[in-house]
């Protein structure tokens, strides 16, 4: 598959590192962007090709080879520069699948603009709103290092740490089944060390162990209480940063919870006063301590959203020793990740990750219905489709215990209409259903989707 990639930022270039990691698949991967030295630093770590230059003009899109691709991917700083691309790429060569970023309102909320008459963007993907919809996941369930959802929120694939003294330390996962008799969950992957632990009936949990567990998403803070002891809902939110993903957040959470946005910009502060219908907005210095003190008093999560990694993680910490109960932090440079791995700051959220994840659902072959990348692009949770019948597929009729699974790879629910399946050994594939897989190794994303390929005899 050749791929054209117009953007060599954070976004741009972690789609491509994650595709050139995969190296059993056959990718022609081509970034596009203005800074040589961006691309000069790509092409010395990855096996790729590079053109500088501006990447809506065509003469640069030929260049790249926009006419043998099968896939544009624009995910420039410019919305505008983003959906030009897509349409000339459409107009002079008829690109087959053409993804853009778009962020700005005033575009999203337009959904009869991206049509192919009017601006031709198949998929566009919204940074802000994907960094939103995964904060607030995490404030429905407290205690809850990853919240992701599947098969149309039907099913949740959720990360908790444990800890000393949590209910099922020291003892086998079976027992899990045994203290949630009508729960139907299933342990995916477990991560201790950094590394994976295979898990099976009799594998015990450890504390500071990172457990991934599936379950049907009305299950989900049952399973949580036995993995970390019942924890007390979330009810009053402070927001440092009203910009882009700060606003969202606000007015999507005002509703369920006593929220503050603190805002360092004197205009834009009043603009979210005016905006926001219930939440309280603080002009002020998310690093000054006196007004982080106040704006943090009595609240039990701090949301870290500023445009500045610094910024972001100074209040989180100064806001962890206030007395939050639990923050959360925004950061963009991944070497600030494994500085702060392990410390006061509960949950880091990499805006580029979750777009990665879903510009990655994109690419996969196979009837993919959706991707999180994980754990820094080593993992991947995936929600495939089983298409076929017993003669085309490799997968359909069959148990899952005769499911030949590359190592790593754990099935652990099947969605079904509207039954949600835990895939135990006996329960058979069949045709339509959604499968959802956790891989503890992305190395063998081939396999898996060779696994869901469906032979020609189907058609």
């Amino acid at each position: 598959m050749k791929i054209l990639i117009l953007g060599a930022g954070q976004v741009g270039g972690t789609l491509a590192e994650q595709l050139v990691k995969e190296t059993s698949e056959a990718f022609d991967i081509t970034v596009v962007d203005l800074d040589e030295a961006r691309l000069r630093d790509l092409r010395t770590r990855l096996d790729i090709q590079t053109i500088a230059g501006w990447a809506s003009h065509p003469s640069v899109l030929r260049q790249a080879g926009v006419e043998d691709a099968e896939m544009l991917v624009a995910v420039t700083g410019s919305d505008e520069v983003n959906m030009v691309a897509c349409q000339v790429s459409y107009s002079m060569f008829r690109t087959p699948t053409k993804i853009a970023r778009v962020r700005n309102a005033a575009y999203v909320n337009e959904k009869s603009l991206f049509a192919d008459e009017h601006m031709p963007v198949d998929v566009f993907i919204n940074p802000e709103q994907v960094v939103t919809d995964h904060v607030r996941l995490l404030l429905e369930h407290p205690g809850a290092q990853l919240v992701l959802d599947f098969a149309d929120g039907k099913v949740q694939l959720v990360a908790v740490r444990t800890y000393a003294g949590s209910p099922l330390v020291g003892h086998e996962l079976r027992d899990l089944r045994q203290q949630l008799p009508n729960v139907n969950t299933r342990v995916a992957a477990i991560f201790r060390g950094g590394k994976p632990v295979p898990p099976s009936g009799a594998t015990k949990i450890e504390a500071n162990d990172e457990v991934f567990f599936i379950a049907a998403a009305g299950h989900i803070n049952s399973v949580m209480a036995e993995l970390r002891h019942t924890e007390p809902a979330f009810k009053r939110v402070t927001i440092a940063g009203g910009g882009n993903i700060g606003e969202r957040l606000a007015a999507a959470i005002e509703p369920f919870f006593n929220v503050k946005v603190i805002e360092v910009d004197q205009p834009r502060s009043e603009q979210l006063a005016t905006s926001l219908a219930s939440a309280v907005v603080l002009h002020g210095n998310a690093t000054n301590q006196e007004q982080l003190r106040s704006a943090v008093d009595g609240c039990d999560v701090f949301c870290a959203l500023t445009n500045d990694d610094e910024v972001n993680i100074m209040s989180s910490l100064m806001a962890k020793r206030f007395g939050a109960r639990r923050v959360m932090t925004l950061i963009n440079k991944p070497a600030y990740v494994d500085l702060i791995q392990g410390g006061d700051i509960d949950v880091t959220i990499s805006p580029q990750q979750s777009t990665t994840s879903s510009l990655l659902t994109q690419v996969r072959r196979g009837d993919v219905a959706r991707v999180h990348s994980l754990r820094r692009g080593a993992a991947e949770a995936l929600e495939a489709v089983a298409r076929g019948d017993r003669n085309s597929s490799k997968i359909v009729g069959r148990p899952v215990k005769s499911l030949k699974l590359p190592p790593g790879v754990t099935i652990g629910a099947i969605v079904r209409g509207d039954e949600v399946l835990v895939a135990y050994e006996d329960v058979a594939v069949e045709q339509d259903d959604h499968l959802i897989m956790f891989l503890t190794d992305k190395k063998y994303v081939a396999k898996v989707e060779r696994l869901f390929a469906v032979g020609i005899t189907f058609f």
